[in-house]
């Protein structure tokens, strides 16, 4: 058997125990309504909670952009570490009022809650627009990551657009047939078999390479010197300023609980206890995260360049030559990472884009089985649109990651005040989304208007923030006591 059919062959086997993970649940029953296909009943427990949200993290990004950054940026890519640690623990505080106010309002989304309490379909609208214009990039980068491993893992044999449409095609599949469960057990596959792949990997590259983890690291700096220092260098590669670096972090710290993927979790929890476990838990993956920064250092000398960074992985497993098994393991691993997110993306983007943006803004009102197989029907549209912006851009996937962190960072100020803040109000909050959303994207196309070179999503965020306050401050409130009365007590 050659080289690229035990590789197929492993990649194939992977994906058909994926398939049959993620269309379990839908054989044990459960609701046919909306509610059942996108919160699963409220029934997830603490494992699969623990992996549903850390698996999202291992993604494409994590097993190809990370590394990539680490061989052409350095010290840039440790950004990923100092927003994992901390970007979930608002979550620890707003979770557990969300989900309470979940249990009893019926919500299953976070635009759902927020356009509830201040009783404004335009709220809804402009959430759900924002999330899935966010989305779309996000999952195109799984898409993208899982055609760049097939591509460079069979030499070309399988063009990146046909690898990423057959990987896809096995989650659309699931995702249509089980929703979240299906999502959620999946995740807990993938989680496990990328925790044990990825240093497995990390620990055995640098040991062919240079003869171990510590003897790399010594011949990068002494060859490179300050290259493993952050903040590292630009994708231009000119040194990065401390700015950038510290606004990359910080706004992906605060949109990371806002992703509404994750945010919408607070709604799956069985109860208040398993979605703080889950926080406390989180940290743990970014332990998980290390080897996949050692194996993109580990390239750093490696005589033979790829033609994009994001690509050094697969690079080097080809071209060392190694075990045919060995290769397919780490092309499925690649693609489990893909797929953990990816997953979880088209399926709350398509429960956004029906629950936010047509139920409760636009005022459709179809039958519970009816709205199940609109948000089925909506997942399609946006794996097909994800899947056009994955063949057609050129761009790295760190960039395209942090793109989409720039609109959901526009969340924080809103949905803060919705679960904390009595004197909040809707024309404050509506008026705080519109000015950040709009000042992130005319700071993203124009760059040069930047009056320090921070992340646009940072200067969104401020001005939102600002706007919501004033504007609330300046329109009366409701009586929002019975609102706090589940949620708990609010200022």
């Amino acid at each position: 058997m050659d080289r690229d059919t035990v590789v197929l062959a492993v990649v194939g086997a992977y994906l058909a125990v994926n398939l049959a993970v993620g269309l379990w649940p839908q054989r044990k029953g459960g609701s046919s309504d909306a509610a059942g296909y996108v919160a699963g009943d409220r029934s997830l427990g603490l494992l699969v909670m623990y992996f549903i949200t850390g698996a999202t993290i291992f993604s494409a990004f994590a097993f190809l952009g990370m590394p990539g950054w680490a061989y052409a940026r350095g010290g840039a890519a440790y950004y990923v570490l100092a927003y994992g640690v901390l970007g979930f623990v608002p979550f620890y505080f707003l979770g557990p009022r969300a989900a309470r106010l979940g249990r009893v309002h019926g919500f299953v989304t976070q635009a759902e809650m927020v356009a509830h309490r201040f009783d404004s379909r335009a709220i809804a609208g402009i959430m759900a627009f924002v999330s899935v214009a966010a989305f779309v990039p996000y999952l195109a980068i799984q898409m993208q990551g899982a055609g760049y491993v097939l591509s460079a893992l069979t030499h070309g044999e399988i063009p990146e657009e046909v690898g990423a449409g057959a990987v896809y095609l096995v989650v659309l599949i699931y995702v249509l047939k089980s929703g979240v469960l299906g999502v959620g057990w999946t995740n807990t596959l993938q989680g496990l078999f990328m925790m044990g792949l990825a240093w497995g990997i990390g620990l055995y590259l640098p040991h062919v390479l240079y003869g171990g983890v510590g003897e790399m690291f010594r011949r990068i700096e002494e060859m490179r010197p300050g290259f493993l220092t952050a903040p590292g260098l630009t994708a231009g590669g000119e040194p990065w300023s401390w700015a950038g670096y510290s606004s990359a972090v910080l706004v992906s710290i605060v949109g990371f609980s806002f992703w509404p993927h994750l945010f919408m979790k607070a709604f799956t929890a069985k109860d208040d206890r398993t979605i703080r476990r889950t926080v406390v838990l989180y940290p743990t993956f970014q332990i998980f995260l290390l080897p996949l920064l050692i194996i993109g250092f580990s390239g750093v000398l490696f005589e033979l360049a790829p033609a994009r960074a994001d690509q050094i992985v697969p690079h080097l497993l080809v071209n060392l030559e190694l075990s045919p098994f060995l290769v397919g393991l780490f092309c499925a691993g690649a693609l489990a990472a893909s797929m953990s997110s990816g997953d979880a993306m088209a399926h709350a983007a398509a429960s956004i884009a029906v629950r936010d943006g047509l139920v409760t803004s636009g005022g459709l009102r179809p039958a519970p089985s009816g709205e199940r197989n609109l948000i089925r029907a909506v997942v399609v549209l946006v794996m097909v649109a994800s899947y056009v912006l994955a063949v057609t851009y050129e761009g790295s996937l760190v960039g395209l990651l942090l793109l989409a962190y720039g609109p959901v960072t526009q969340f924080a100020p809103a949905v803060v005040a919705t679960l904390c803040w009595r004197r909040a109000t809707g024309p404050g909050v509506l008026a705080g989304l519109l000015a950040g959303a709009a000042v992130n994207l005319v700071l993203y196309l124009c760059p040069e208007w930047k009056p320090w070179p921070l992340h646009e999503g940072l200067y969104g965020l401020v001005l939102n923030a600002i706007v919501l306050i004033a504007v609330s401050r300046a329109t009366a409130p409701r009586d929002d006591r019975a609102w706090f009365e589940v949620a708990g007590n609010g200022r």
